[in-house]
């Protein structure tokens, strides 16, 4: 059974940083584009960051390009999102995804529970 566990949310002061992981369980990792997203209260989710397997780059939000990091390792089934100098309009839910690029279920999107940010002084 395909699963995202997440973790590493929490209250952090502006200006502060925060790292979140999402570990996946259930699926062969290399198969699947991971992506984080976010969604804050009354708003749409959108993608923050992933890896782009067409031309092997990280895509970031303009939002958060500068202070995010995507990060992935294949052999341990992780992926992490560095953030810093967070600021409260990053407050959100934060979503980890994976999206599968091969076998029967390609082109389907999995994703994790979501982990709440609170940026607040």
């Amino acid at each position: 059974q395909l699963q995202l566990v997440q973790s590493g949310g929490g209250l952090v002061q502006p200006g502060g940083s925060l790292r979140l992981s999402c570990a996946a369980s259930g699926f062969t990792f290399d198969h699947y584009a991971i992506g984080w997203f976010r969604q804050a209260p009354g708003k749409e989710r959108k993608r923050l960051s992933c890896f782009n397997t067409n031309d092997n780059n990280i895509y970031y939000a303009d939002s958060v390009k500068g202070r995010f990091t995507f990060s992935r390792d294949n052999h341990k089934k992780l992926s992490h999102l560095q953030m810093n100098n967070l600021k409260p309009e990053d407050t959100a839910t934060y979503y980890c995804s994976a999206m599968s690029t091969m076998g029967p279920d390609v082109g389907m999107r999995y994703w994790g529970k979501g982990t709440l940010v609170i940026v607040s002084s």
